[in-house]
C-alpha cells in the first residue's frame, strides 16, 4: 500500500473530501500548515498526522511560513512517503518542494491547482512565476479541475496533468418536485472576485419581468452590508434574502428548491458549488470564463452570463420552458463526469504507472 502524505490547509473541507477519498486506498498521512477540520478524526489517525498551526498566504511570499521548514522536513523524512502530495502550489507546493530537496526525501511530488495559485498569482511577478514553474517540473503529476487551468500548467512546465472536477461523492436524489421555478441561488464568497453587486444586478432584471422571482444569498464576506444596503433600498428588495454562511443541510436544501444557481466570478476554475448546484437541477448561470465553458454552453444548458443584466435576464427567460429537461440533462453529465471517488480510483491508477515505469 502507498505511504502518502496530503499537504495543505487541514481546515479547508477541499483537503478533507480528498483525504476521505484516499484513507482506505493508502496508508493515509497529513500535514497542514494551519489546524485541522475536526473531520480528520475519522480519517486519519492523530499519529500521522502534523498541524503546524500558522497563516500561510496562498499567494505566495510566505517568508514566515519558511520557519516551520525544519519541523515539516523531520517530520516528512520519518514519515518517508512514496507520495507526497501538495495542494495549491504557491504556498504547500513551494513548501514541498523546498523539503523534498534539503531533506533528501526519497518521495515523488504531486501538485494539486486551486485556481487561483494558477490563474492570478504567477502574473503577480517574474519571482513568483519561477517559483509556481519550479513547483511544477517537480512534481511527477498535476491535477486541475478544469482544461483551461491545466493549459496554464503544462505552459509554465508541469512534465503531466491529470484534469478532473473536484466533484461529488455520489450524485443526490433526484429533486424536481421540490423546484421552486422562480428561486434563484447565489452561494458564493461575498467578496469582490465573486462579483456579487453583478449577481444583485442579474437578480434586478430578472425580478422587472417575474414579479414572483425571490433570490437567496447564501456565505458571508466583506461586502455583505454593503448588498444588504443596497437591496434593502431597491423596489426588489423584499425579495431578496441574506441568509449568511449555511451548513451543508442547509445548502443542499437551497440547492433543492432553486431553479436557478448564479455564479458570477471575475476569474474562476470550475467551481465545486456550481457542480453541487447541477446535481440538484439548478439551471446554472454563470460568467464567461473559459472553465465555465468546459460545464455550460450558452443556451443549451445554462446561461454564460457575457452580456449586461438585462440580457442576462432575457436569455434565463428564454431557457426557463426547458428548466426541468436542462436540469435532468446536467445530472447526467454529473453522473458520467462528476463523481469524485471514481476520478480518484483513476488517479491512483496512474500513480501506480508512474511507479511501475521508474
Amino acid at each position: 500500500m502507498k505511504r502518502y502524505v496530503l499537504l495543505g490547509d487541514g481546515e479547508s473541507p477541499h483537503l478533507l473530501k480528498w483525504a476521505r477519498a484516499l484513507a482506505d486506498r493508502v496508508e493515509l498521512h497529513a500535514l497542514s500548515t494551519r489546524g485541522f477540520a475536526p473531520g480528520f478524526d475519522a480519517v486519519v489517525p492523530e499519529a500521522r498526522r502534523l498541524a503546524l498551526h500558522t497563516n500561510p498566504a496562498f499567494e505566495g511570499g510566505n517568508v514566515s511560513v519558511l520557519r516551520v521548514l525544519p519541523r515539516l522536513g523531520r517530520w516528512l523524512r520519518a514519515v518517508d512517503a512514496d507520495w507526497i502530495h501538495a495542494h495549491y502550489l504557491t504556498s504547500h507546493g513551494v513548501l514541498a518542494w523546498l523539503a523534498k530537496g534539503l531533506y533528501r526525501l526519497r518521495a515523488r511530488l504531486i501538485g494539486s491547482a486551486w485556481g487561483s495559485d494558477i490563474l492570478v498569482t504567477p502574473a503577480r511577478s517574474a519571482m513568483l512565476r519561477w517559483m509556481t514553474a519550479r513547483v511544477l517540473r517537480a512534481c511527477a503529476l498535476g491535477t486541475s479541475d478544469s482544461e483551461h487551468m491545466a493549459k496554464r500548467m503544462r505552459e509554465l512546465g508541469a512534465r503531466e496533468v491529470m484534469v478532473f472536477p473536484f466533484g461529488l461523492d455520489a450524485l443526490p436524489p433526484d429533486c424536481r418536485e421540490a423546484k421552486q421555478a422562480r428561486l434563484c441561488f447565489a452561494s458564493r464568497g461575498l467578496e469582490a472576485l465573486y462579483a456579487p453587486r453583478r449577481v444583485l444586478d442579474v437578480f434586478a432584471a430578472i425580478a422587472s419581468v417575474w414579479p414572483d422571482a425571490e433570490l437567496v444569498v447564501a456565505n458571508d464576506g466583506s461586502l455583505r452590508a454593503e448588498l444588504e444596503r443596497t437591496a434593502a433600498s431597491a423596489a426588489w428588495g423584499q425579495r431578496a434574502r441574506f441568509v449568511g454562511r449555511l451548513g451543508a443541510v442547509e445548502q443542499v436544501q437551497w440547492y433543492r428548491r432553486a431553479n436557478w444557481y448564479l455564479s458570477l466570478p471575475a476569474s474562476d476554475s470550475v467551481s465545486v458549488s456550481v457542480l453541487e448546484a447541477m446535481a440538484h437541477g439548478c439551471v446554472p448561470v454563470l460568467s464567461d470564463l473559459p472553465a465555465n465553458r468546459e460545464l455550460v454552453t450558452d443556451g443549451v444548458n445554462g446561461v454564460i452570463a457575457h452580456g449586461d443584466a438585462t440580457a442576462v435576464a432575457a436569455a434565463i427567460q428564454a431557457i426557463a420552458p426547458r428548466a426541468g429537461q436542462i436540469a435532468q440533462a446536467n445530472r447526467l453529465w454529473i453522473a458520467e463526469h462528476a463523481i469524485f471517488p471514481q476520478a480518484i480510483g483513476r488517479f491512483l491508477d496512474r500513480l501506480s504507472e508512474l511507479e511501475s515505469a521508474r
